[in-house]
Formats: structure tokens, sequence, C-alpha cells
């Protein structure tokens, strides 16, 4: 499976970036969202189950992240609003066998980074 991130960029604090994540070679079971800050360790942000029935979310972006899927389209999103300079980070998607696998980083899958930079 590969995972294609996309949807990256500069933005305002207050503004709104939407990624996206197309999957090819494969089905994706639980999936979900890290990013990574320069200097710092790689960090869950979010992820959601197969049938979109379960989402979990950081602390640090509930209620202002939405995580979603189109199974159609092998096709992960994560809407980004209220956006603030320390969400800066390179962001990942990322698949598991399961929703469990993925919130502990048990991670079958990686795609590459795309940058997401908030100006103050």
């Amino acid at each position: 499976v590969q995972l294609q991130a996309s949807g990256g960029g500069l933005v305002q604090a207050g503004g709104s970036l939407r990624l996206s994540c197309a999957a090819s070679g494969g089905t994706l079971y639980a999936v979900g969202w890290f990013r990574q800050a320069p200097g710092k360790e790689r960090e869950f942000v979010a992820a959601i189950s197969w049938s979109g029935s379960r989402k979990y979310y950081a602390d640090s972006v509930k209620d202002r992240f939405t995580i979603s899927r189109d199974n159609a389209k092998n096709t992960l999103y994560l809407q980004m609003n209220s956006l603030k300079p320390e969400d800066t980070a390179d962001y990942y998607c990322a698949a598991g066998g399961d929703i469990g696998q993925v919130l502990n980083y048990d991670i079958n899958y990686w795609g590459k980074g795309t940058l997401v930079t908030v100006s103050s």
C-alpha cells in the first residue's frame, strides 16, 4: 500500500487547511494522521476506524480538526480549522490493521509528509 498526502501549505493563524491522503495498492483499514514538528518527536493527531464510526483526536486538536474518509475513493482527509502556530509540522497519514494499532503507533504503512506552516 502506498499513501500520498497532499494539501499542506502556508496559512495564517486562525485559518484552515484540508489535508488529503490517497491510497493505492490495497485497502485501508484503520487510518490516522500524525505530525512531527522540527526538533520534536512524531505525535498522534487523529484516527478513524474502517467504518468511520469511531474517531479519536489528540487533546491539542480536539474541536478544531476533523478526520474523515471516503472508502469508495480510498482517501483519508483532515480538515484543520482555527490553526495555531503550534500546529506547524510535517503531517503524515498512516494505516494500521485496526484502530487500536494506529492509536499505539503500530503502523503498517506511512505516507510521506506534507508540510503545514502556520504564521502568527
